[in-house]
């Protein structure tokens, strides 16, 4: 099984790529000018990658329509968001640094939280805050939150669309390597 790496520009995209590799996932970089039905008949899920502008994101949003199981990491959340109706603009904080994030676990089991199994309520990731989502798209669930961002993960179970404000990749990220093992599991019981 082979997850497709979506190249949006980002610095990190090669990291989650090899943060892929490293814990066993077959991983494939691929740009994102690439047509729609190569990707379906490619692979089995796919991680859009962070980017630096929107507007650059390619076929990205062509992608959450064919069925597989998407995980978005930073501008890949905000293409989750933009796709599904929700806007996103310029964070309060901006910048990229060192954030702590809470799990929601307040409300009742959430079907979208085995993207976080195992991991603790709280724990610090690295995230860019340039730009934010405005609001949580229609049928996702919001799965994080922080002091400065009300969004900081969200998904849908029944379409199998994670996102991330945050970058897993990084080594200054705790628990990134088990969001990606759990995003694989996800990906293994669908097929």
């Amino acid at each position: 099984m082979v997850i497709y790496v979506v190249q949006n520009y980002g610095q990190f995209n090669h990291l989650i790529t090899r943060a892929l590799r490293d814990i066993d996932i077959e991983a494939k970089l691929i740009p994102n000018t690439t047509k729609p039905q190569e990707v379906q008949s490619g692979c089995e899920a796919i991680i859009l990658g962070g980017g630096p502008d929107i507007a650059r994101a390619g076929n990205c949003a062509k992608y959450l329509d064919l069925g597989l199981p998407v995980l978005g990491i930073c501008l890949g959340l905000h293409i989750i968001s933009e796709h599904y109706g929700t806007a996103v603009q310029s964070g309060a904080k901006g910048g990229y640094g060192s954030v702590s994030i809470e799990r929601n676990m307040k409300e009742k089991p959430i079907p979208e939280d085995v993207l976080f199994a195992g991991c603790p309520e709280r724990f610090s990731v690295w995230a860019s805050h340039a730009d934010e989502l405005t609001a949580l798209p229609s049928g996702f669930s919001r799965l994080a939150t922080s002091s400065i961002c009300p969004y900081e993960a969200i998904g849908n179970a029944s379409k199998q669309i994670y996102g991330v404000q945050w970058h897993p990749e990084v080594s200054h990220t705790e628990y990134g390597l088990l969001l990606f093992k759990n995003f694989y599991q996800i990906v293994r019981e669908q097929k």
